[in-house]
């Protein structure tokens, strides 16, 4: 434990020396870090990368994953050509483009929410309403590995009449030269 300590301490004088964020203490009331802050600064910052299917548009998240749904609402399956949308909200503030910012486009789906889509290969990356806190990630565009399961499936009642998520339907690792057998 002590050990562990003079480790955290070395690490923070010397991340604290380079600028990285500056402690005040006094006698009466001893520097305290978060234990967020105290592994920020032991393992780095988590961050989510993401890019759209050609690669020309790119963006970053300083955030951990946050839980996810499947949205089955018509606007998600028309916008993603698939039964459903996975989708994670994020930080507006921890969110940013790293490349291609000028290679995006928006489509206003419903009033005050915007679809941002790369222009050059159509992938729809992430969608916002200006106002709010959060973006909504789409997460077939992450480049990050991100762990399971889903916190829902919303938007049920607006489903895909083919498709149901407790479907036993037969799992392949790649794509089969013809489709499996029926049940």
């Amino acid at each position: 434990m002590q050990a562990n300590l003079r480790v955290l301490r070395a690490i923070i004088a010397l991340r604290a020396r380079a600028g990285e964020f500056v402690l005040t203490a006094s006698p009466a009331r001893p520097a305290r870090l978060s234990c967020a802050l105290q592994k920020d600064l032991i393992y780095g910052k988590s961050m989510l990368t993401g890019s759209c299917l050609c690669g020309a548009v790119a963006y970053e998240v300083d955030a951990e994953p946050a839980p996810f749904v499947h949205c089955h609402c018509q606007t998600c399956r028309k916008t993603h050509g698939s039964a459903f949308s996975s989708v994670m909200p994020v930080p507006r503030a921890a969110f940013r483009w790293v490349r291609g910012d000028e290679l995006l486009a928006a489509f206003e789906s419903s009033p005050g929410k915007f679809r941002r889509f790369c222009t050059r290969c159509g992938s729809h990356i992430m969608a916002e309403r200006i106002a709010q806190p959060n973006v909504l990630l789409r997460m077939g565009c992450l480049d990050t590995p991100v762990a399971g399961p889903a916190r829902a499936h919303i938007w049920r009642s607006d489903a895909a009449s083919w498709y149901d998520p407790k479907d036993a339907t037969p799992e392949l690792p790649e794509a089969a030269a013809s489709p499996p057998p029926a049940r």
